[in-house]
């Protein structure tokens, strides 16, 4: 069952998305908290804009969910300002060079203005979706993206954007079935892809 995020998920929603971090692998222990990945890619999108995030739950509970926001622009300047400073800048250290793929997740958490995409005004919406393993290949991925950009659609967004590990090639063929398609600013290391809503 799809449904709308209730507080009560936090917790879930923060476990799932350790555990799908690793290009769609279980990340626990890989990086300097368990935290990370949960306070940089889902934490912040529940608090700001819990009416654009969807879970699906099944018997055993909450195993999948999809965050969004209708506006980067605004949404990065949140991060910037409301979000790093609570729940960033406390708890980790931003370090330089990027070394490591853990550097790396920091760097990207105390850089908001990386969602600022050179497409941004064309798909202004941007998602993160995890699903457990039980979940996956059942229908429940495509229903989550429909589900959201249904949502943006009522609010009249004209597109939707998400980046993505390279690495996760069974995640990019799953945006590809969808009709996502490959943005100009997009790099191999770091695919861009878009839908027109």
């Amino acid at each position: 069952m799809i449904r709308l995020y209730e507080p009560a998920d936090y917790d879930a929603v923060s476990a799932i998305c350790t555990q799908t971090a690793e290009a769609g692998g279980d990340a626990t222990g890989l990086y300097v908290s368990d935290e990370l990945m949960p306070d940089a890619f889902v934490r912040p999108y529940v608090v700001y804009q819990p009416d654009l995030a969807f879970v699906v739950e099944d018997s055993e509970g909450v195993a999948g969910y999809i965050v969004g926001v209708e506006d980067t622009a605004a949404f990065t300047e949140w991060f910037r300002r409301e979000w790093l400073p609570r729940a960033i800048a406390g708890r980790y250290e931003h370090t330089e060079p990027v070394v490591s793929k853990d550097d790396l997740i920091r760097h990207l958490a105390f850089w908001p203005e990386r969602m600022l995409i050179a497409e941004v005004d064309e798909y202004p919406a941007h998602l993160h979706i995890d699903l457990l393993p039980r979940l996956q290949g059942a229908g429940w991925g495509r229903q989550l993206i429909e589900t959201l950009a249904d949502a943006l659609r009522a609010r009249g967004v004209p597109g939707l954007h998400l980046s993505m590990d390279a690495a996760n090639t069974g995640a990019r063929a799953f945006y590809d079935r969808l009709g996502f398609t490959e943005l100009p600013s997009s790099t191999s290391e770091a695919p861009l892809l878009g839908l027109r809503l």
